[in-house]
């Protein structure tokens, strides 16, 4: 049987972007049982009150919502259990000090499959504050109607 190729992407965190200002992205591997693997293959997975944490030199992953699988039975997983992180121990480091010297907490962003192994895509964030976000939200509605300006000035000039 062929080993699976490339990146197939299993569940988003879109509300990170929204919540956080996101400073460093990194890829980390999970540590995974059978049926859970099962349930990430049928594209089941959900991020959003996820969290990571260091404790005693390794990183987990928190509330990460993976459903049971369908066909499993007594094998099965907890749906919402603590899973390890594989990170080298410099990364491990690096995070630690910077969560502990306080203001950032670690989110995960993504979970995929990258060649056939289940991977999560965790950043160092720092919240926002509402002022932020409305901040943001503006900004972002502003370059949209400038854009749309832009266009319809060059259609009338046509």
């Amino acid at each position: 049987m062929p080993r699976e190729r490339g990146e197939k992407v299993i569940a988003t965190n879109r509300r990170a972007r929204h919540d956080y200002n996101l400073e460093k992205s990194y890829e980390a591997g999970l540590v995974l049982t059978g049926t859970e693997v099962k349930s990430l293959r049928q594209g089941r997975a959900n991020l959003s009150d996820g969290y990571a944490f260091i404790k005693g030199g390794e990183a987990f992953l928190d509330s990460v919502h993976i459903p049971e699988y369908s066909q499993g039975h007594w094998t099965n997983h907890s749906a919402k259990r603590v899973r390890k992180l594989l990170l080298h121990r410099d990364e491990i480091h690096k995070l630690e000090h910077a969560v502990s010297a306080g203001g950032y907490t670690l989110i995960p962003l993504r979970l995929y499959f990258s060649d056939g192994r289940a991977k999560v895509e965790i950043a160092l964030a720092k919240g926002k504050r509402e002022y932020d976000k409305r901040q943001t939200l503006r900004e972002r509605q502003d370059s949209r109607e400038a854009e749309r300006a832009m266009r319809l000035r060059n259609r009338m000039g046509d």
